[in-house]
């Protein structure tokens, strides 16, 4: 069964009339015990979605209100594999075909069936150039998708890849229902002013050539707009209501394949300042938030009207990258010896107050070639300082590093700053906006860098080849420009190579060169950030930082 770490909380009579209305139909859970049933169901988020569509935005706030809304064939369990959904059975045909069998009992919001031509379009959609989805990347690998009947379909890579499943459950692989796909491109193809239908254009589309690229071109501008007014997939909850900047609302699926979810409405509600979250939690105005400073834990953790919980990460990391292309930084010695200035212990108490875990290399210890002998390098002052003099620098460098506004990541650049100073390192710390920070760091412009990387699929190919293989320089998530010929044939290897074993040791080997290279420090595995109130049960958390609202409940309170 799906994973996610079970929290189970006893009722608490805590006097709450917000919470009192309609959470009071008595239901049996799957272990025989009786919870209650209903109600409406508020989590609170520093950020508003991007996008309802899964072609759109790629970005986490996005991708937890659309987990609600939409399914794809897999999803990934507790061992970070893939585990089907919407699939019903599979098999891998060669080295570069797959045939999925789906099921055929799964209703889309709208009435209408899920099934091949579904998927077919759902995935065509995502690569379509008129789409121009950011996540595009995600499904390159697809040569084809042929329908072979009602419910199975064939696809086709265009190299052997053996992570298809896992990235199948990534976010952009959420299916949309067939008729609002068709929808949405005739409303472009008609505010293009073109004598087509969709089905002509999906002809073209298959053709390809100079026709193609036209209509593409032309229909570009209207692309995604009905979808975004009408999410319509197979998900538990489907879509009531958005207000930009405020809330999106989405409402339990009746016909949902599996057992509906008991709640009755959930409101994503948008509380960008910290501290109002957590008032919003302490006063009953929301059951659940999502996004806790570090330093309020202890806050959370000494109500107890309120639960948080412990020892569950997100497969995410956070890392100090470093321009390998420019300057004194593409001397692997001054590299290190940056690395060997960087406490990762005195960081995760000092800047995250414990909130997390230290990390040696760019895997976490949930994914597979994840190598728990590996040696990182160690706080070492003087080994820094033999470093600089042996690459010519012992008279110092000027240096800047680049961060966006988390309190966390600026606290971490100026410990930098101060630290570095010892090694003959001026750091500048320049601070921009979340935007321009990650154009300007895309573009090249940084020496040193602040990131996370969230590896949505659980598979160290998308833990790995964005941030270094060579082809994904920049914006592709590539931004330490590094380029190493070991890695990249490496990486290839990993990802068409279909026994674990091979695999995992694959991961070890580019791990390992990672940290003798340094292109980036890799300092914490992020401990997951939420907290509820106690009358919340069954609330099902994870390590993709997507909760699962399916089987929560919301207790009955008495006055």
């Amino acid at each position: 069964m799906k994973y996610f770490k079970r929290l189970t909380i006893v009722a608490m009579a805590l006097g709450l009339a917000a919470c009192t209305s309609d959470a009071n139909v008595e239901v049996a859970d799957e272990d025989g015990e009786t919870n209650t049933s209903g109600g409406d169901f508020i989590a609170s988020y520093a950020s508003d979605t991007s996008s309802l569509d899964p072609a759109g935005q790629n970005d986490l706030p996005s991708d937890q209100r659309r987990d609600v809304l939409y399914e794809g064939l897999f999803d990934i369990d507790e061992n970070m594999e893939p585990e089907m959904t919407l699939a019903a059975d599979f098999e891998q045909v060669n080295d570069t075909t797959w045939k999925f069998k789906l099921r055929d009992d799964v209703k889309f919001h709208d009435g209408t069936d899920f099934n091949a031509e579904a998927f077919k379009a759902s995935i065509e959609r995502i690569v379509d150039p008129a789409v121009a989805s950011s996540r595009a990347n995600i499904f390159e690998m697809i040569e084809e998708i042929n329908v072979l009947d009602d419910y199975t379909v064939e696809v086709v890579t265009e190299y052997p890849f053996a992570a298809l499943p896992n990235y199948l459950a990534h976010d952009a692989g959420g299916i949309v229902s067939k008729a609002v796909i068709d929808e949405d491109y005739q409303n472009a193809i008609d505010n293009a002013g073109l004598d087509m239908t969709a089905d002509e254009y999906y002809g073209l589309r298959a053709e390809g050539g100079e026709e193609f690229d036209k209509a593409a071109n032309a229909i570009g501008s209207d692309t995604g707009a009905v979808i975004e007014q009408n999410p319509v997939g197979t998900g538990y909850m489907k879509f009531q209501s958005r207000t930009p900047g405020e809330s999106v609302v989405v409402e339990r699926f009746d016909d949902y394949w599996r057992e509906p979810a008991k709640i009755d409405t959930l409101t994503f509600k948008v509380v960008t300042e910290a501290t109002a979250r957590i008032a919003e939690l302490e006063t009953g105005q929301s059951h659940f938030i999502y996004g806790i400073e570090n330093s309020q834990w202890d806050r959370l953790v000494n109500n107890p009207e309120i639960v948080t919980e412990d020892g569950v990460y997100n497969i995410s990391n956070e890392y100090v990258g470093m321009n390998t292309e420019k300057g004194a930084l593409a001397d692997k010695k001054v590299r290190q010896a940056i690395a060997h200035m960087v406490d990762k212990e005195a960081i995760m108490e000092g800047v995250y107050y414990g909130q997390g875990r230290t990390m040696k290399g760019a895997l976490q210890e949930e994914v597979l070639g994840y190598d728990e002998d590996l040696e990182d390098l160690e706080h070492n002052p003087e080994r820094a300082k033999e470093l600089m003099k042996e690459a010519g620098y012992e008279d110092g460098l000027n240096l800047k590093i680049m961060t966006n506004d988390v309190p966390e990541r600026i606290d971490i650049a100026v410990l930098l700053q101060e630290e570095l100073k010892e090694i003959g390192i001026n750091l500048e710390v320049e601070q921009l906006e979340w935007g321009t920070y990650l154009e300007a760091i895309s573009n090249g412009e940084h020496d040193l860098f602040i990131l996370g990387w969230p590896n949505a699929v659980g598979d160290p190919d998308q833990g790995l080849w964005p941030l270094f293989h060579s082809s994904m320089k920049g914006a592709g998530g590539n931004r330490a420009f590094f380029d190493n010929e070991e890695v990249d044939k490496l990486l290839e290897e990993g990802r068409q190579e279909s026994d674990s074993d091979k695999r995992a040791e694959i991961y070890k080997q580019v791990d390992q060169i990672l940290v003798e290279e340094q292109p980036s420090i890799f300092i914490r595995q992020a401990a997951s950030a939420h907290a509820a109130r106690a009358e919340v049960g069954n609330l099902d958390t994870g390590h993709l930082a997507k909760p699962d609202f399916r089987t929560v409940t919301l207790e009955e309170q008495t006055e």
